[in-house]
């Protein structure tokens, strides 16, 4: 039975092009540029951070992200970020009864900011509220600890191998992998993907079919 669905944030229910837009503008390099060498350390299974040390070597990313906000020019997370499927997926397995969550990666900023979007979710919360970030297993006791249920009624959406489905399922959650953005992509077809994830789906609205209180789910043939 699965009682709880937990989203991941960036590339699972926002698009992050703007957010990556603005990093590259604020470091002075081409938004292609950027990208290709964010590709290049995605396809490495590295953390995206390290993207910035090719550009600038000891470059601090909190410190950044600081004087970004200082400037004016911070994070931003308004419903142009949103990927379409994100609310009509959401209330509809909302309706059909299964509680709600979004806990990623993100500062306590985007915590405030996806609050104020009022999406149709049961609860919110980011790694820089929580303090501790994924793949951590901290992490994922805190989403156990947040949704409701058994850690097998609770299921994790997310985008990324690592942090998000082994991570996930490491930590007795069931996890499903969503192929969009760099890394959904990217892993997809990964045999470690394909043997821990539930299922392996292109939009979010293939999830109420998919998900249903009173369902049990295992792994996808997708």
């Amino acid at each position: 039975m699965i009682r709880s669905v937990v989203f991941d944030v960036g590339e699972t229910l926002l698009d992050d092009t703007r957010e990556f837009g603005a990093w590259a503008d604020w470091i002075g390099v081409p938004r292609h540029t950027f990208s290709a060498v964010l590709g290049a350390v995605t396809a490495a299974g590295r953390d995206n951070a390290e993207t910035f040390q090719y550009f600038r070597p000891g470059f601090d990313l909190a410190l950044e992200r600081e004087r970004r906000e200082q400037a004016g020019s911070g994070e931003q997370i308004d419903e142009r970020d949103l990927y379409r499927d994100v609310r009509p997926a959401l209330a509809e397995l909302r309706a059909r009864g299964v509680w709600l969550g979004i806990a990623g990666n993100q500062t306590a900023k985007a915590a405030r900011l996806l609050r104020d979007l009022a999406l149709p979710v049961d609860g919110i919360a980011t790694s820089g509220e929580w303090g501790v970030a994924k793949p951590d297993p901290g992490f994922f006791d805190r989403v156990a600890g947040f949704a409701p249920g058994e850690r097998s009624e609770i299921v994790y959406v997310g985008d990324h191998r690592d942090n998000d489905v082994v991570a996930a399922t490491a930590a007795g959650l069931r996890a499903v992998l969503i192929r969009r953005g760099p890394w959904g992509h990217l892993w997809a077809d990964d045999p470690v993907v394909t043997v821990r994830a539930d299922h392996i789906v292109d939009s979010l609205s293939e999830l109420p079919e998919l998900i249903r209180p009173s369902a049990q789910v295992g792994p996808s043939s997708d």
